[in-house]
């Protein structure tokens, strides 16, 4: 991956244009990453993985009526052998 200083970048933006096609540009400011310049096939695989990440909550975030609801559920008996291996603990 390209780095390069902000000064850099925006002095030479076509040429990191173009960078930014084969690989990321990574743009700095004092030494420190401020950002990244990607191509745009590479920020839409972004944004796809993005939306397919799973949300974790804690179950104290969650409405008690969920939570009720989740208590309440029942496995389908075909798999009352899992439960079988559960109870052995």
């Amino acid at each position: 991956m390209k780095q390069v200083p902000a000064s850099e970048f925006s002095r030479n933006f076509g040429q990191y244009r173009e960078a930014a096609q084969r690989e990321p540009v990574a743009v700095t400011s004092h030494g420190r990453t401020t950002g990244y310049f990607v191509s745009a096939p590479a920020f839409e695989e972004y944004q796809r993985l993005k939306k397919m990440a799973r949300r974790v909550l804690k179950t104290a975030d969650l409405p008690k009526s969920f939570v009720d609801a989740l208590a309440a559920t029942r496995m389908n008996p075909s798999h009352d052998a899992l439960n079988a291996l559960l109870d052995e603990e």
